[in-house]
This record gives C-alpha cells, structure tokens and sequence, in this order.
C-alpha cells in the first residue's frame, strides 16, 4: 500500500465493486481529469458530464484549465477523478475526498496519489469491503473530510 494508482497507463488491478462505488458517487456530476485519464477509459462514462485539463487541443472531450476548474467549484460539485498529478493540484482546494484503499502492494507503479495530510483531513466514514468474485483484493472505501 504505497499510494499506487497507476501502472503502464492504466488501473494496477481489477475492482468491480470500486468502480461501482464511483459510478454510484459521481453519476449525474462532472468528473474533471488529466489527459492521461482521460484516454485510459474505455469511453465516455454514461451519465457524467467529462471535462479534461490538458495543454492540447482535443475534438473529442470538452477540455478546460485549472483556473476554470476553480471558479466551476464554486457553482457546482465537482469530481476530481485523477490521474497522480491532478489530484496534487487540487488538494489545497478541495473540502471532501472519496478515497478507496486497495489492499495490496503494487510492484513498479508509475502513478501514486498524494499523501493525504491527517492534520488536514480526517477520516469521516470507513467501510472495510471484502473482494468479491469479480475483485482482485479487499478495499476500504473511506470518506475524509476538511478539518
């Protein structure tokens, strides 16, 4: 459990029930991502409005900058959904995070989420989830909010 998120441009496991868990979280929202996210889905998630910071042009996504993201916070909730260098930049501005903690170490990950300050932020609800059939390992599924 080193803060891995990623290996070789893409999730280092296989978690049916993680991916639920966001689905059910940020269904009917905007998910902002990096570009490196953006282009590790296999498509457009169904019901989710999808923006991407990147420094390109792109025809297939709406993309927007770190500044607009900052001011769309303040009219709607938004969801950060990665990739390692997303997540950095945000920290200092979010109130609310959705942390699922896969139980497992990953050998040569190249993606890591930022450690997470606990003077900062305090864990508000955990929940342990044994893997199920269609998991690869026990999760813990925790909400940390701004002290």
């Amino acid at each position: 459990m080193n803060n891995a998120i990623g290996k070789d441009g893409d999730l280092p496991w296989r978690q049916s029930t993680d991916l639920q868990h966001f689905k059910k979280i940020t269904l009917g929202g905007t998910i902002v991502m990096g570009r490196k996210t953006w282009e590790s889905l296999p498509g457009r998630l169904p019901d989710r409005r999808h923006l991407v910071m990147t420094r390109g042009n792109r025809e297939d996504v709406d993309t927007i900058t770190y500044q607009e993201v900052l001011e769309l916070s303040k009219e709607e909730e938004i969801f950060i959904i990665g990739g390692g260098e997303i997540y950095t930049l945000f920290l200092p501005h979010v109130n609310k995070i959705h942390r699922t903690i896969i139980h497992c170490k990953v050998d040569n990950a190249d993606t890591f989420a930022p450690e997470i300050n606990s003077e900062i932020f305090k864990v508000s609800q955990s929940e342990m989830v044994p893997k199920s059939a269609r998991d690869e390992y026990d999760m813990t599924f925790e909400l940390l909010l701004r002290i």
